[in-house]
């Protein structure tokens, strides 16, 4: 059975955590970044979930590599790593999961998003934006979510200004909304997470996916589209 070693206990951690056995996981351990304590004490594994905190994502994946250990990386709002963390894939020889949102109806959204993009991009009358709404401690905004669609927009011939808005308030566990409007329509795509198992479960999906793997992988990857 793959070890997983899961990096961060909140929420999300204990989720995944709760979870592995569905996905033919064993938990070799849990880490808790506040109580990290030395690299060499954690327990071996096959692959690392992280859900830690975005400050901590270079340091972690580095230390992870230094192990010859793949990463799933759930964790937001590390974008300004990115080259670093990209560097030292290449540079170990690991494999490596990172997307903005693990959950499947999520990356299959893009997907339709992109499908949009490439309609209304040659309809000069329709305007595009995107909104997404979270839970008042998210800290990033606008989420990696709406980030990555406004990319996926952009990147399929709609080159008009797109509007991306955010709301954090109460417990929304996450919310994103693609419009397009012009006189007298509006046509919007939505998706709503009900809860956090989505992320956690495509964050496993990944997980089983990576083992074995080497190089730089997104969602698209795992789900083959």
């Amino acid at each position: 059975m793959m070890r997983a070693l899961i990096i961060g206990y909140g929420k999300m951690g204990k989720l995944v955590a709760s979870l592995c056995p569905e996905y033919g996981l064993d938990v070799a351990g849990t880490v808790d970044i506040a109580e990290a304590g030395s690299p060499e004490t954690w327990p071996a594994a096959d692959v690392a979930i992280d859900f830690s905190v975005a400050d901590a994502v270079s340091k972690n994946v580095r230390q992870l590599a230094a192990r010859g250990v793949n990463v799933v990386i759930g964790t937001t709002g590390w974008g300004a790593q990115e080259q670093e963390v990209r560097r030292i894939v290449q540079d170990t020889g690991i494999g490596v999961v990172a997307a903005p949102n693990f959950a499947l109806g999520v990356n299959l959204f893009v997907a339709l998003a992109e499908r949009a993009a490439e309609l209304f991009g040659p309809q000069a009358a329709f305007g595009a934006w995107i909104h997404e709404a979270h839970h008042a401690a998210k800290r990033d905004a606008p989420s990696g979510t709406a980030l990555l669609l406004e990319s996926a927009l952009k990147g399929r011939a709609y080159n008009r200004p797109i509007d991306v808005s955010s709301t954090r308030a109460g417990s929304i566990p996450g919310t994103h909304t693609v419009g397009f409007d012009a006189l007298g329509e509006t046509i919007t795509l939505t998706h709503t997470a009900r809860d956090r198992s989505g992320f956690a479960r495509g964050a496993l999906e990944a997980a089983r996916w990576v083992h074995g793997r080497k190089g730089w992988f997104t969602m698209t990857d795992v789900l083959g589209i």
